[in-house]
């Protein structure tokens, strides 16, 4: 066995025996497993690209490493959140939080579209009961959306596993776009199908009415894995059947569409995490652009702006679980003067902000440029006016909402003594290092 597939079993199979060794109550098996798993995807970074059994490319090895680290932090920060009294067992939230990591890194790696589909579909079943981990009523009500809306949405993209199977006669991701089969009514009806079934899990308009709910009222780190990680995973699956035949308009309008949807939708938030939501999908409606243009400069700069962003909004949810936990608040006008009561998560709330938002020299003010760029530069001027206007709308939002919220007169300084806030800080300065990074590489280069 080549050490490629050696490497793709264990990047599975990691959390999956660290999620039953949680079960004997073994929380450092979670801990020890994201480190591991993070050196696995190193590995797998360089190592060459496969085609057997997994099917690893210079796209998927981005996505694999983004997985990982967030998974790493995540599990981190939860050691410190989770409160004693949950109404999830402690053992049995990190058999989930475990198997909900696995369920990605299936879908990122298997050769197979039917088996990608079971990677998804999976995903949901070992996320949903971690929404509820505190089981309030708002939280069982959002779990129930969640099941709903999203079996709905894979459900169709089941219909379009089957026809891609009947078209080809195969469901191998290798020989199928190895083929070049050209363009036919049957592959633009699947691909169509699929944006709309996939694209329910990645938060597409209009298909992205659960992902508010589910986010606002995940624990923190569930939060971070779901708009981190998981919606860029379903983006990956949509980004792999879209390479059969790029149906470029449907999907540079419905990513445009989405852009403007969820830049309006963030003017009208009163909660801070469900304001981080709906900038989520605003982050993967520019991604899917950026794919779908299917130029270099616009699939170099969707990488960029995913893997910046994964770190920016898991430390945006990491600030927002250690604001709620010492605020006990989760509307945006009830939560005033973080910076002065919260020093350092005041920072990490600040700059995630930035992050998610676009904003230079962070990762993701470099990868939106690019897509952009590529937009523009294929004659998508329309899209490209319509993105201009509506992504400073978003930006604006979401930064004046935060600056609120981290400036103003506090009482008492609230005093955090665990590793929290420095786990929620992390992230930020990572998603900050990536946009200086590429600015040194592209000066070296020039």
């Amino acid at each position: 066995m080549n050490p490629e597939v050696l490497e793709g079993f264990a990047v599975i199979l990691v959390p999956v025996i660290a999620g039953i060794l949680s079960l004997k109550e073994h929380r450092l098996s979670s801990i020890a497993a994201s480190g591991i798993e993070v050196l696995i995807s190193i590995a797998i970074f360089f190592s060459g690209d496969t085609s057997g059994i997994f099917y690893i490319n210079h796209v998927s090895k981005v996505f694999i490493i983004m997985v990982a680290s967030v998974y790493l932090l995540s599990t981190i920060y939860s050691m410190e959140y989770l409160e004693k009294d949950t109404w999830l067992r402690h053992s049995y939230y990190f058999l989930l939080f475990n198997f909900f990591t696995a369920s990605m890194m299936f879908a990122l790696t298997i050769n197979n579209y039917g088996l990608m589909w079971v990677g998804i579909e999976a995903t949901t079943i070992s996320s949903a009961i971690l929404i509820m981990t505190e089981k309030t009523e708002i939280s069982t009500e959002a779990t129930w959306r969640y099941i709903l809306i999203v079996s709905a949405g894979v459900t169709f993209a089941f219909i379009s596993i089957i026809l891609i199977y009947y078209n080809f006669g195969t469901l191998d991701v290798s020989t199928i776009l190895s083929m070049a089969p050209g363009d036919s009514l049957i592959l633009r009806l699947i691909i169509s199908i699929s944006l709309v079934g996939f694209g329910t899990k990645v938060g597409i308009f209009p298909v992205h009415t659960w992902l508010p709910d589910a986010h606002s009222e995940s624990p923190a780190p569930v939060s971070a894995m779901f708009s981190g990680v998981l919606l860029p995973t379903a983006l990956y699956v949509v980004y792999t059947i879209y390479r059969i035949d790029e149906f470029h308009e449907l999907y540079i309008w419905a990513g445009t569409v989405s852009v403007v949807f969820a830049s309006i939708f963030l003017g009208a938030q009163r909660k801070y995490k469900r304001m981080f939501a709906y900038s989520t999908m605003e982050n993967m409606s520019i991604a899917l652009l950026g794919f779908a243009t299917g130029s270099a400069v616009g699939i170099a700069g969707a990488l960029l702006l995913l893997v910046a962003h994964s770190f920016g909004k898991a430390s945006a949810f990491y600030s927002s679980g250690n604001v709620l936990k010492s605020y006990g608040e989760k509307d945006i006008d009830r939560v005033t003067g973080v910076i002065r009561a919260m020093p350092v998560t005041g920072s990490s709330l600040l700059m995630s902000s930035l992050a998610v938002t676009g904003t230079p020299p962070f990762g993701t003010f470099f990868g939106e440029f690019l897509v952009l760029y590529a937009v523009y530069s294929g004659g998508y001027i329309i899209q490209f006016i319509l993105l201009a206007i509506f992504i400073p709308v978003a930006f604006i939002s979401v930064n004046y909402n935060v600056t609120r919220m981290a400036f103003g007169h506090e009482s008492k300084k609230i005093e955090q003594k665990n590793g929290m806030p420095y786990i929620a800080l992390a992230p930020a300065v990572i998603s900050l290092a990536i946009g200086i990074g590429f600015l040194v590489v592209t000066y070296a280069l020039v």
